[in-house]
C-alpha cells in the first residue's frame, strides 16, 4: 500500500515536524513527508528534511498576498500531498489558498480550542485563570483557528506555572497529538463536511481527547 503524503507548513524550529519525521521512521506513521514549506527561509525547520524537500519563499518579495499564496498553492499541489499540515506556522492563510486544499489542510494550535484563539495562549490561559490547557488539532478554515477541531491533549495547570513552563509542557503533548490525529487522516478515517469533523464517517460534536497511551479515545 502507498504511504500517504503529507506536506508540512513551519515558520520555525519545526519540532513538531520532526515529532511526525519520528513516527514516520518508527514505523508507527505511515507516511511520507513530501515537502517543508515555509514562509522564513532561513528557519530551522527546513534543515530537517533533504533540499530537495525545502520550498522557502518570503512573502515581501511578492507584489501582494495573493501572490504569495499562489505560489506557495502552487507548490503544495506539485508535491501531490494528501495532507497539508501547519506545524508552527505563523501566517494567517487565505481564504483562496484554504478552498483550494479545503478537507485536507490541518493545524495544531497551542490551546483548548475555542478557548484562547491566536498568539499567546499559554499566557491567557493563566490570565483566565483555567484549571486546564493544551492543544488541539483542527481543520483549517479561513477564520482563525476556529475550524472543526478533531483531538485534543489536555494538561492540569499547577499553582506554579509560568506562561513558559506551560508553553514547554504543551509542546511536548503537541509531539504525540499530532501523530496521533495524523495516524487517522493517513487511514482514510478522518474527513471534513459541513463545518464538521468525521471519523470513520461518523460526525464527532466533541473533539476526541489523547490517553496516555497516544490513543484517541471519545
Amino acid at each position: 500500500m502507498t504511504s500517504s503524503r503529507i506536506a508540512v507548513l513551519a515558520s520555525g524550529r519545526g519540532s513538531n515536524l520532526q515529532a511526525l519525521l519520528d513516527a514516520i521512521a518508527a514505523g508507527t506513521l505511515q507516511a511520507q513527508v513530501v515537502g517543508v514549506f515555509c514562509d522564513r527561509p532561513g528557519a530551522p525547520a527546513l534543515l530537517r528534511v533533504p533540499s530537495a524537500l525545502r520550498w522557502s519563499a518570503r512573502p515581501v518579495d511578492f507584489p501582494d498576498r495573493d501572490g504569495y499564496e499562489q505560489a506557495l498553492g502552487d507548490a503544495l499541489a506539485a508535491s501531490g500531498a494528501d495532507w497539508i499540515v501547519c506545524a508552527g506556522y505563523m501566517r494567517i492563510l487565505g481564504a483562496a489558498l484554504v478552498a483550494r486544499f479545503s478537507g485536507r489542510m490541518l493545524n495544531i494550535h497551542p490551546s483548548l480550542l475555542p478557548r484562547h484563539r491566536g498568539l499567546h495562549t499559554h499566557a491567557a490561559a493563566l490570565a483566565s485563570g483555567d484549571a486546564e490547557h493544551g492543544a488541539s488539532v483542527h481543520f483549517i478554515i479561513p477564520e482563525l483557528d476556529a475550524g472543526a477541531v478533531i483531538a485534543q491533549a489536555r494538561l492540569a495547570i499547577s499553582p506554579q506555572d509560568t506562561a513558559d513552563s506551560l508553553a514547554a509542557r504543551v509542546l511536548a503533548l503537541e509531539h504525540r497529538l499530532l501523530p496521533a490525529v495524523l495516524r487517522l487522516a493517513v487511514a482514510g478515517r478522518l474527513a471534513e463536511r459541513g463545518g464538521t469533523a468525521l471519523v470513520d464517517g461518523q460526525p464527532m460534536f466533541t473533539p476526541l481527547t489523547l490517553d496516555s497511551h497516544d490513543r484517541l479515545m471519545p
